[in-house]
């Protein structure tokens, strides 16, 4: 805990934003972090509640300790809550940056809506470690002789890699891609995370012996078969990458995307990288977002930045209450309105909105969206059909399980029912004798901070199993 009395004393105070008619003309992160001496009273206003759910399940999947590195900062040992924090999280400059902070909502003082700024003080605890050389490679002082292949280097795949290379083991990560990060590096926007966050934490598991081949689809550009030959142990963090469809008519229209094509191309852009396949650009369009959740929001963000004219963001669910019932809810997280960064920035919202079908003009090119009101069952109300005009539909409703064909085929591993990899969250073991399976690929879609968790554990699965006994943490 920060000071005894700091909860009654000192107002919660969060980071604040650039205007948003600044933030929309550029692709870089946008928030305006509080001072040392800001971030240390926050740190104080932690109390000694008793039970401290911040860093249960509930509100922490990798169990930060909170109300320690609080003190910790609250008393100025900054190397101290670096040391801390990093022990339950390799990422937290990721996570203190685009994790929707459950742990707030868990905080008791949540209980009077105003929590403890805890993701504010991690990112202010990790950007201050990196920038006076507090993180460094940790090198292995023996190696093991055993030699670990991780497919994809999301965030379970990195946390996985750099656990698994601190205790000696020869770990090669294979992206599919030209650069690492998965989905924080293509996925998410420059504007919520810029990249040299990821370079530096690659550049540091390099240094700690981490070996990552890029360009490598592994059951295009080579069979998995020739990854369980070569290595002693097999990890797939793949990501879950197959997109749910809206289910209307209309799709296949010109000018009608998923939204994962669409945010991975300006995420190709910002780091200079080609983009070969047909532009998708937002620039003097009316754009429809269908979906109401995080990857929705980020094509809002991004729609705003490449000049769209208008953006209408469609949620099939009812607007939630503004103030949730604690009584009911906490700790919790609680179902409430709230407006991301994106929608701030001008986004109509729609709600109870079914997608009926998306219409075209004479040439085949999205000229519309037709929609209704629905129930609570999500079935249209008769007589509340509505069209928008949009030159650009982008369908955002999440991702169903991992793309099965190719390496998952390949593997012959189980699926559950709901077509993600079947492993248990003790052994990550799959089906299939030395292949283990973590992160959304296990999963499902889900947080950052969950994939980091999943990506401990399982390093920790792996090295015990190799090894017959293990000093990684659970």
């Amino acid at each position: 805990m920060g000071k005894v009395t700091g909860f009654l004393e000192i107002d919660r105070q969060e980071q604040r934003y650039e205007p948003a008619s600044d933030r929309v003309r550029h692709h870089r992160e946008f928030t305006l972090p509080l001072t040392e001496p800001e971030v240390r009273k926050q740190a104080a206003r932690c109390m000694d509640c008793g039970i401290p759910y911040c860093h249960s399940d509930k509100g922490c999947p990798v169990h930060n300790q909170i109300p320690d590195w609080n003190d910790l900062v609250y008393q100025d040992d900054w190397e101290a809550a670096a040391r801390d924090l990093h022990s339950t999280n390799n990422f937290p400059e990721f996570t203190g940056r685009i994790c929707p902070a459950p742990c707030e909502e868990a905080c008791t003082l949540n209980l009077e809506d105003s929590p403890v700024a805890i993701k504010t003080v991690e990112q202010a605890i990790a950007d201050k470690a990196i920038r006076v050389g507090l993180v460094r490679p940790q090198i292995a002082a023996h190696k093991t002789g055993k030699s670990i292949a991780i497919v994809g280097s999301g965030p379970a795949g990195l946390a996985a890699a750099q656990q698994l290379a601190r205790v000696g083991h020869a770990v090669h990560v294979y992206e599919r891609e030209p650069r690492a990060g998965g989905l924080l590096r293509y996925g998410i926007p420059d504007f919520k995370m810029e990249k040299h966050h990821i370079d530096f934490r690659q550049a540091q598991m390099e240094a700690e012996g981490v070996v990552f081949h890029f360009g490598e689809n592994i059951g295009v550009s080579r069979p998995l078969a020739e990854l369980q030959e070569r290595h002693d142990a097999v990890l797939l963090c793949g990501g879950a990458e197959f997109p749910r469809h809206p289910g209307c008519e209309g799709s296949d229209h010109a000018g009608v995307h998923y939204a994962m094509p669409y945010l991975v191309q300006q995420n190709r852009r910002n780091g200079g990288e080609s983009v070969t396949e047909e532009p998708i650009l937002a620039a003097g369009k009316h754009v429809v977002v269908i979906g109401g959740g995080d990857t929705a929001s980020d094509c809002v963000g991004t729609a705003f930045r490449q000049g769209a004219v208008s953006v209408t963001q469609l949620d099939i669910r009812p607007q939630p209450p503004i103030k949730e019932d604690k009584l009911t809810s906490w700790p919790n997280w609680a179902i409430k309105l709230r407006t991301s960064s994106s929608q701030a920035e001008g986004a109509n919202r729609e709600f109870q909105a079914g997608t009926i079908e998306i219409v075209a003009d004479e040439r085949g090119h999205v000229a519309g969206v037709k929609c209704a009101r629905v129930g609570t069952d999500r079935h249209p109300l008769p007589g509340s059909d509505f069209l928008l005009p949009a030159d650009l539909v982008l369908m955002a409703i999440g991702f169903a399980h991992p793309v099965h064909e190719g390496m998952l085929e390949q593997s012959g591993a189980r699926l559950d029912r709901r077509g993600n990899v079947l492993a248990d969250t003790f052994s990550y073991k799959t089906s299939v004798e030395g292949l283990y399976a973590a992160g959304d690929m296990r999963r499902g879609q889900s947080l950052v901070v969950w994939a980091i968790r999943e990506g401990r554990q399982a390093a920790r699965a792996i090295d015990l199993d190799l090894m017959g006994e293990t000093t990684l943490p659970r």
